[in-house]
């Protein structure tokens, strides 16, 4: 696995792009997404809804377990990736590129996030870029 250098990782398995005009990109990490399995159903918050960090905001159906999908960051939501609900697999086979799950402006960004190396050492997956 490999855990790209330029984002910020949640202890819930969320990654997080750097701020584009205040909106960053959200999805969960090739870790996450492994240990899930094969994702069969993806419920997103909706477009202006309000989100709050380290609150739950959606769910990942897998054909293991249900999980709660968690915000990394407080704001606003302003698009969900349309394609990864029509297809949940985009999930385990680009996590970190078209199985992205919702952009958020962002309000507030927790002290918290982890940079990759300090992901990989928390979670034990691989870091590169």
């Amino acid at each position: 696995m490999s855990n790209p250098q330029e984002l910020r990782y949640s202890k819930e398995h969320e990654w997080l792009s750097g701020a584009a005009d205040g909106v960053s990109t959200v999805g969960i990490t090739e870790h996450a997404a492994n240990a899930l399995g094969d994702v069969v159903y993806v419920q997103l918050p909706e477009v202006g809804a309000a989100v709050t960090a380290g609150e739950t905001c959606g769910e990942l159906e897998s054909t293991k377990s249900v999980s709660d999908l968690y915000s990394p960051v407080t704001g606003e939501i302003t698009e969900v990736n349309q394609d990864v609900v029509d297809d949940p697999a985009l999930v385990n086979t680009a996590p970190f590129e078209g199985g992205w799950l919702f952009k958020v402006r962002v309000a507030d960004e927790p002290e918290d996030l982890l940079s990759a190396d300090e992901y990989t050492e928390f979670s034990g997956s691989d870091s590169g870029s």
